[in-house]
């Protein structure tokens, strides 16, 4: 953490959500927003959390703060009150690894999430990012990073939905990007308009890549969320299927590869 973070005396607020009136909301841009983006703040650790807390009031956030995992999957997945649009998350929290809290809220919330640690190690991130993580930061990091990556994240959630983010919460089973309509719950697809058939897996697949447009997911997580299976003889399987998807969709660039990493559905 810096020492402009570490210096700031920890005056704490459980769960509150306040405003900073020093300086106008500002975008990655520096374009004024509507309205200030809501950020939870998850960090066991009071002294650090009233540092950046403070911190990301100055620039125009609205900060709520939880402490634990419990807290933290509450705040998060709330049928009452606004969402977070991001999620800054701990990994070292007391009661719960923070690996879990991030599988727990990604299963009922669609908010970036930035998970921020001091564990360094390849593997650490490598899961967080398959467990459904946007970005992973190792402390200590710079305050001034930190905002550029969670705009980073949220900007690509406003691309992808053709403009900025709304408070209300968008249908969780209707995706879409392009021409491209996906219904999780009815399980069906249009393309411009016109249905799509698809296999089982063809479908599953669609659906994982347009819940997070323009985000690559690796072969690793792909296989594993789709097939329940290893990297292992799998490889060709789903080569398969992405050749076969864009074949059915009919838009061959919709479905990105990055090359000896992944795919993803093209943003905007």
């Amino acid at each position: 953490m810096t020492a402009e973070l570490m210096d700031t005396a920890p005056d704490l607020y459980r769960f509150d959500t306040v405003r900073s009136h020093m300086l106008e909301p500002v975008d990655d841009m520096g374009l004024p927003h509507n309205a200030p983006m809501r950020l939870l703040l998850v960090e066991d650790d009071d002294r650090v959390l009233a540092a950046l807390r403070d911190g990301l009031l100055r620039h125009g956030f609205l900060v709520s703060c939880a402490r634990t995992g419990a807290e933290a999957v509450a705040l998060a997945t709330a049928p009452a009150g606004p969402a977070p649009e991001a999620i800054l998350l701990d990994l070292g929290l007391p009661d719960q690894d923070g690996f879990k809290v991030c599988e727990q809220i990604r299963r009922h919330c669609d908010a970036p999430i930035i998970m921020a640690t001091a564990r360094a190690d390849v593997r650490s991130r490598v899961h967080g990012l398959n467990l459904g993580a946007d970005d992973y930061v190792v402390k200590p990091y710079n305050l001034a990073e930190l905002i550029a990556r969670i705009h980073a994240v949220t900007r690509r959630g406003r691309t992808a939905a053709g403009g900025p983010a709304t408070p209300a919460r968008p249908a969780p089973h209707l995706l879409g990007v392009g021409p491209l309509r996906v219904d999780t719950a009815g399980r069906t697809v249009q393309v411009s308009g016109y249905p799509v058939a698809l296999a089982r897996k063809e479908f599953d697949l669609l659906a994982l890549l347009a819940r997070r447009p323009g985000v690559v997911f690796r072969r690793e997580q792909i296989l594993s969320e789709i097939w329940n299976s290893a990297w292992d003889g799998t490889g060709r399987t789903l080569e398969v299927h992405i050749a076969s998807l864009r074949g059915k969709l009919g838009v061959p660039d919709l479905i990105e590869t990055v090359r000896g990493v992944g795919y993803r559905l093209r943003g905007g």
